[in-house]
């Protein structure tokens, strides 16, 4: 008997090792539901890089109108 508990001891110990060992990796890739917006700003970060204006939709009389000096 002495044997078999010593088996079944060694299972149990290897197999929660390997129940932790998922738990933590689990735990490492979800993300909290209070936390969801900062994930979400860390995936896919929102910088201003110019590319969001529209230059082809901007109005020509907003431009400054430049007199040229050479048509006299």
């Amino acid at each position: 008997m002495n044997k078999n508990r010593r088996i079944l001891f060694t299972v149990a110990l290897i197999f929660t090792i390997i129940v932790v060992i998922v738990a933590i990796d689990m735990g490492r890739r979800t993300t909290a539901p209070w936390n969801k917006k900062r994930q979400l700003e860390r995936a896919l970060p929102m910088e201003p890089d110019g590319t969001g204006l529209d230059t082809s939709a901007l109005d020509v009389a907003d431009t400054l109108f430049v007199d040229d000096s050479t048509s006299r």
